[in-house]
């Protein structure tokens, strides 16, 4: 199935967030979702890693 998307109205719909901002210059942040708590982590690298 060929599906369109226009995705400018998609990324435009969903809130975005710089993980710097997350982080705070801390590299780290506690993300919650219900009662499960996750870290978001930014590497040397500049890359994200989400843990549980």
């Amino acid at each position: 199935m060929n599906m369109n998307v226009d995705r400018n109205s998609t990324a435009q719909a969903r809130p975005a967030h710089r993980a710097e901002d997350l982080t705070e210059g801390f590299g780290q942040a506690s993300i919650t979702l219900g009662d499960q708590v996750y870290t978001l982590r930014i590497t040397k690298a500049g890359k994200l890693i989400l843990t549980k």
